[in-house]
């Protein structure tokens, strides 16, 4: 159909011209013929002269939160100063963004450089990108494009903020978390005393806290004791630790458009209980993979921390197939946040130490768990329910 309709235009064109020429005006007929057959020729020297000759670039933010719109600013400039026809650039973003694809038109006949903005809408939370993916030249009639020869712009990767959920401390998956972690912070006072048998009050030295410590050093029995902040002088062991793993695994299989939603649900989860943990005083330490592929392991120990964390997680594009790696981890609790709990969790759950203090974080009710380990979702009302 589309073949037919392209067809059209010519043929009306021809009809037109013949009709003017031999029954109204020759003269003037053979001169806009002439002109008809030229213009499509210059227009086409134009196209092909013009192929070398066009840059393109783009910029835009590398975050933008959800249900907001990403500016994206892009300049074209061409070389020398043959005037150039219709330049058409393709833009793509990816399944994040509203508008996949996106087809803009200008022109350089008058001048060297135009830039011009659009706006997609950052409609789900997660890792997005923003290319442009093609750009030809059209001659000045726009009958026939060809593909620059320059190089394209590197995509960039754009992080879509997703809102985070204000978990209630009466979840049963916090107070699980947060009773290892008093067993595991008495055990760990108890073999202090052993050491430090030579002092007048077993445990741990202490010091009032002051703005800049450590939230990990609290001592939160003590201070509740002395109704004061109490700081432990000497470092935590890592074991006191809750570990929060993130595995946004995504089947090679899965269609990104089908997933991201998933993925968000999960990010929102896990930060939403990590931002929980810090603001009761407990610290954590959070595994998930860096921007550059890498396994990352951080001690999360202040509250103006997670957000930072949330950008490097959200700079992170996922690669398909690949799972996070907790191998020989040694914690007093750990969770396993997962967009997958099938049969391949069930390798990662076998790299533990210890199994007992170990739980899952999944999408919703419905989400499979082929492990033992118990499965935990945040439902509707900010509060993590057992599957």
């Amino acid at each position: 159909m589309k073949k037919i309709l392209k067809l059209i235009s010519p043929l009306a064109v021809v009809f037109l011209l013949y009709i003017f020429t031999f029954y109204m005006d020759g003269e003037i007929g053979v001169i806009l013929t002439a002109f008809v057959l030229f213009a499509p020729v210059v227009s086409l020297i134009f196209a092909l002269y013009s192929r070398k000759r066009i840059r393109v670039e783009f910029d835009c933010d590398g975050y933008v939160k959800k249900n907001s719109k990403l500016t994206v600013k892009v300049t074209v400039e061409k070389d020398g100063r043959f005037p150039l026809g219709i330049v058409q650039i393709n833009t793509y973003a990816s399944e994040v963004f509203g508008q996949e694809k996106s087809i803009y038109k200008l022109s350089l006949a008058g001048t060297d450089k135009k830039t011009f903005t659009y706006q997609v809408n950052a409609n789900t939370g997660g890792n997005g990108e923003i290319s442009v993916s093609s750009v030809y030249s059209c001659g000045f009639l726009g009958f026939v494009k060809f593909k620059i020869k320059n190089d394209l712009p590197l995509p960039k990767s754009v992080g879509v903020i997703p809102e985070i959920p204000q978990i209630q401390s009466s979840s049963k998956l916090f107070r699980s978390i947060a009773d290892s972690v008093l067993t595991s912070d008495d055990e760990e006072n108890n073999s202090s005393a052993l050491l430090f048998s030579a002092n007048t009050a077993p445990g741990y030295e202490h010091r009032e806290y002051v703005q800049g410590d450590a939230l990990k050093r609290i001592n939160w029995k003590l201070s509740t004791k002395k109704d004061k902040l109490m700081v432990r002088l000497d470092e935590a062991v890592a074991s006191v630790q809750p570990v929060i793993a993130l595995d946004l695994y995504r089947n090679a299989d899965s269609k990104p458009s089908e997933v991201i939603a998933d993925e968000e649900k999960l990010i929102s989860s896990v930060f939403g209980l990590v931002a929980l943990l810090i603001n009761q005083g407990i610290a954590c330490t959070f595994v998930y993979y860096g921007a550059s592929g890498e396994l990352l392991s951080e001690s999360v120990d202040n509250p103006d921390y997670p957000p930072q964390l949330l950008l490097k997680v959200l700079a992170t594009k996922i690669i398909p197939g690949r799972r996070i790696n907790i191998a020989n981890t040694s914690a007093c609790a750990c969770v396993i946040a997962s967009t997958d709990c099938n049969e391949e969790i069930s390798a990662v759950v076998s790299t533990l130490e210890d199994k007992d203090n170990a739980s899952l974080i999944g999408i919703s009710a419905e989400s499979r768990n082929l492990t033992d380990l118990p499965m935990w979702y945040l439902d509707g009302d900010n509060n993590f329910k057992q599957v």
